[in-house]
């Protein structure tokens, strides 16, 4: 029979990415000397997780510490969330998101209660959010949403209690995405999470994309403002004259990192050490691709060590060509998705206790 930690190594083999750069959280957990920042994580206790602006770079490193923590051990067997029941509600289509908060939590043993198109609740018969968030109150512990709407959150929360987390609001924000991002990161070069790293490990982060109608974007550019001392600079890429948004503008006038906006890839992309791509954008009421010649490939003249990330889903702008490469690490990124949430629920609902050895 095997023991807790050869089954800890075979779910850690098992979730891996099948292709592209390989991450190994335990570089991270050493890193950081093993240690937990547990008052970080009992901040979160009970607290809606609506925008990356409630973070700072210490509550990042927490989480994705603790995530790195859930990746190399076997916690079902503690069944922290025994009891809970998470109301994972989207109203708008989703794969990996819905599917890996529904994974993370059933894991853990809590349970889920799943609204996985808008259409089958009160909203196809003029029901009003609102009044979805009061029924919300007694199904279930903790609700998940995603929405077209950029302003469902204030409207759900006019009657939810319970915490709140925002899987995607129109062109708004998707906070735990961000999360996803920057574990991918700091397991890639856990150095990123010291504020004096040093500087031939700082990076010089590429984003292609339009950080003002795409929330998954803007999401993980407003965090990389808050690793002051690890990103040396920060490219944006994008065809628009206006790329950022009302949104961003306050957060990129008071970082001390230098950021530039460019509409040529191809002038930047050979100092780049990590591309940031995504190509959808949320604009008026729908979505849609934005210009084909942002496409990154391998004929696209990367630094040979730059690593590209991406939030997934992807279109003509990435390449497949990528995908056996060292240049991918968005497989890594998406398969870190489950340990991120994990984190994050356990933390909200208040279960870090019933982890053992903590």
């Amino acid at each position: 029979m095997k023991n807790a930690q050869q089954v800890a190594v075979a779910l850690t083999e098992n979730a891996t990415n099948s292709k592209g750069r390989r991450l190994d959280p335990q570089r991270l957990i050493d890193f950081t000397d093993g240690k937990l920042d547990r008052e970080a994580l009992e901040a979160l206790a009970g607290q809606s997780i609506l925008h990356p602006r409630q973070f700072d770079r210490r509550t990042v490193v927490a989480i994705a510490q603790f995530a790195a923590r859930l990746e190399t051990r076997v916690v079902e067997f503690d069944k922290p969330l025994d009891g809970k029941i998470a109301i994972t509600a989207f109203f708008e289509a989703s794969t990996r998101t819905r599917l890996s908060f529904e994974s993370a939590m059933m894991r853990l043993d809590g349970k889920v209660l799943s609204v996985p198109d808008g259409q089958v609740t009160g909203i196809a018969k003029g029901e009003t959010l609102a009044d979805i968030g009061e029924m919300f109150n007694t199904y279930g512990d903790v609700v998940i949403m995603r929405h077209p709407d950029t302003n469902c959150l204030d409207e759900i929360q006019k009657n939810l209690q319970r915490p709140l987390i925002n899987a995607g609001n129109g062109s708004g924000h998707h906070p735990t995405q961000a999360l996803i991002d920057w574990y991918a990161l700091l397991k890639w070069r856990p150095e990123l999470c010291s504020p004096d790293c040093p500087p031939d490990r700082r990076i010089h982060l590429g984003i292609i994309g339009t950080p003002g109608s795409m929330r998954a974007v803007k999401s993980f550019f407003r965090l990389s403002l808050m690793f002051t001392g690890a990103v040396s600079k920060i490219t944006l890429v994008s065809e628009m004259a206006d790329p950022v948004g009302l949104d961003l503008t306050g957060p990129m006038e008071e970082s001390p990192i230098p950021i530039e906006i460019t509409n040529d890839v191809q002038d930047v992309i050979s100092q780049l050490d990590v591309v940031y791509v995504n190509s959808i954008a949320f604009l008026g009421d729908s979505y849609r691709n934005l210009d084909g010649r942002y496409k990154l490939e391998m004929a696209s003249g990367m630094k040979p060590e730059a690593v590209v990330l991406h939030p997934l889903a992807r279109n003509d702008e990435l390449s497949e060509d990528l995908d056996e490469t060292q240049h991918n690490l968005y497989f890594a990124q998406a398969a870190g998705a489950v340990f991120i949430r994990q984190a994050v629920l356990v933390s909200v609902l208040q279960r870090l206790d019933r982890i053992k050895d903590l």
